[in-house]
């Protein structure tokens, strides 16, 4: 499994946009084979950056969405919007020692 965070900065007078158009799209990012799960997080701060945070089945499932038309036409309307370069990591819960 893994477990993918990206990490979103948007223009303030976009933030609006950006929700809009993730609940738009949120349900057949979910529907999408291999999707095990998806969240929208807010940094509550800021009013601006977001992150969100996904499971998929595998890395093969997770490539098979980034190269998909659900994800170029998502990412295309979702870039526009950026007021950073957004950052992605697959992350893996940490040991406890």
């Amino acid at each position: 499994m893994i477990n993918r965070l990206v990490k979103m900065e948007f223009l303030p007078d976009q933030v609006h946009s950006f929700r809009e158009l993730f609940a738009r799209q949120q349900q057949q990012i979910r529907n999408f084979p291999g999707c095990l799960h998806l969240e929208l997080w807010e940094h509550p701060d800021s009013g601006n950056t977001f992150f969100t945070f996904s499971k998929w089945e595998s890395e093969d499932a997770l490539e098979t969405y980034r190269h998909s038309e659900l994800f170029r036409h998502t990412w295309a309307q979702t870039k526009v919007l950026f007021a950073a370069k957004p950052a992605a990591w697959s992350v893996t819960p940490a040991a406890i020692l």
